[in-house]
């Protein structure tokens, strides 16, 4: 496997994103997460991504105790971000780094990211002078990388590169459907990193997983090409562009793990059999009227909806009613995801908090409201 060719640290171009981690009884499954690492760093791989508000704050505790406390720090690359809600000042970032540090159970960070940077937090972080905070933290040795994930449109990141030319590295959202999203503008955000000549992260290879069980029409289509799975066409589909450094894949199990492997140890770009057949998938999708959620979780992690409303997941069971047709999804929504009081669409008190996070700028209380109009 080749190192990287804009980070020769990192090995190979595929990287284990530690937001969706393998759960058990409500917990993270340590026994699990090791195994996954173990099989990651085996086959060549050495970068892991986090932050502090995935699973609850949870992801940080189970890299310490599962990759930082079991492999040497030469082994791995860790890369953690900086997130708006855990600071209100520029004296609060030194502290919470180091509490990031603390919580991973190592003395630097490989990549540090202004984390989900959109117009409205981008203020923020200037307020705070973050920029100017994390590459005085680099100057000491706490970070060696600066950069940002981005979640808004093109102008904007043109407009946050302009201003901070340092910037060393970017994180966007990219994948087939999204490619020519309006709302997600994937490709302008790659444009844009390529005038700015910088190195570009994919996250959301698979859109949440939207892009591995699909429907019947779309997924004859990649059949056809008797190769790999769904999962593995999208993954190559992001890495296939030139100025593409890493990317991210976030695994709940082994056999995703095995299957991201199997696609990207000895990595391909798309040839042009396969860019028209995701072509033709991306066109059937978006035929389809789906809510464009990728089950990040921030609208319920990091907003803590007062009713419990568990939104990705009723998004996702309205999506596959749409997409799939089966009225398995009316029992599913009625018994595991609502029952036993668990917060339904229409108990949405329209507080608007999960908007406020939501990295794709979903109008989530008007489309809870369809949800609840559809099952309820």
């Amino acid at each position: 496997m080749e190192n990287n060719r804009f980070f020769p640290e990192i090995h190979g171009n595929f990287g284990f994103g530690c937001m969706r981690l393998p759960m058990r009884d409500g917990a993270i499954d340590y026994a699990a997460f090791s195994a996954m690492i173990d099989a990651f760093l085996d086959a060549g791989f050495n970068y892991f991504d986090t932050a502090h508000g995935y699973h609850d704050g949870a992801s940080e505790t189970a890299i310490r105790e599962c990759l930082s406390k079991r492999h040497d720090r030469s082994e791995f690359l860790l890369t953690n971000k900086l997130t708006e809600p855990y600071f209100s000042r520029q004296e609060d970032i030194r502290p919470f780094v180091r509490e990031q540090l603390s919580l991973c159970g190592v003395d630097h960070f490989d990549f540090y990211l202004m984390h989900a940077q959109n117009a409205k937090n981008y203020q923020h972080f200037q307020k705070c002078r973050a920029y100017e905070t994390a590459f005085a933290l680099k100057a000491e040795g706490l970070l060696r990388h600066v950069g940002i994930s981005f979640h808004d449109k093109a102008d904007v990141l043109d407009r946050i590169l302009t201003e901070h030319p340092e910037i060393e590295i970017v994180q966007i959202q990219f994948n087939y459907v999204d490619y020519d999203n309006e709302n997600v503008e994937s490709r302008k955000c790659y444009e844009v990193c390529e005038k700015h000549g910088k190195p570009v992260i994919v996250m959301e290879p698979v859109k949440g997983g939207s892009l591995v069980k699909l429907p019947e029409a779309a997924d004859r289509i990649l059949r056809g090409l008797h190769g790999g799975s769904n999962a593995s066409y999208a993954v190559r589909f992001a890495a296939s562009f030139p100025q593409m450094a890493m990317v991210l894949s976030g695994m709940s199990n082994m056999e995703q793990m095995r299957d991201n492997i199997s696609a990207m140890r000895d990595f391909k770009p798309l040839d042009t059999t396969e860019m028209e057949a995701v072509a033709k998938v991306s066109a059937y999708f978006r035929s389809l009227d789906l809510i464009p959620c990728t089950a990040c979780r921030y609208c319920i992690e990091e907003s803590a909806c007062p009713k419990g409303i568990r939104i990705p997941d009723l998004f996702a069971a309205r999506n596959a009613h749409e997409a799939f047709r089966s009225s398995n999804t009316r029992f599913y929504y009625n018994t595991v995801l609502t029952g036993n009081g668990r917060g339904k669409a229409s108990d949405c008190i329209k507080c608007g908090k999960c908007e406020r996070v939501c990295p794709q700028h979903l109008e989530i209380r008007k489309l809870l409201a369809d949800v609840a109009g559809i099952f309820e």
